[in-house]
């Protein structure tokens, strides 16, 4: 992942804040995580923590895992129910520690 990705990813969400709905910002997440996908393979789960980044706690089950790195890199929110109720909801009934499509319904 590219150095200024998360500085301007980061930007674009603060200018989202209080003016868009939570689903919208859902929504935009999942596709600039996609799109990072298409340049190369997302950061591990254990390059993100040691970045100091937090993961969520389905992605925490992974990192403990015994597998190998390449199976710690994909896009795990991609087949995770947070994500699906996130992009079609506003408030969507989801309370997972440090999952961004949790933090977006509360800002």
């Amino acid at each position: 992942m590219p150095a200024d990705f998360d500085f301007e990813f980061r930007s674009l969400f603060s200018q989202l804040k209080d003016r868009a709905p939570s689903s919208l910002k859902a929504r935009l997440y999942s596709a600039l995580v996609r799109s990072q996908q298409e340049s190369g393979p997302l950061a591990s789960l254990d390059t993100t923590v040691a970045s100091g980044h937090k993961i969520c706690v389905f992605e925490k089950l992974v990192q403990i895992a015994p597998v190998g790195e390449k199976a710690k890199s994909p896009f795990f929110c991609k087949v995770c129910h947070a994500r699906a109720l996130a992009e079609r909801f506003d408030h969507p009934p989801i309370f997972w520690p440090h999952c961004p499509y949790v933090e977006f319904k509360g800002s």
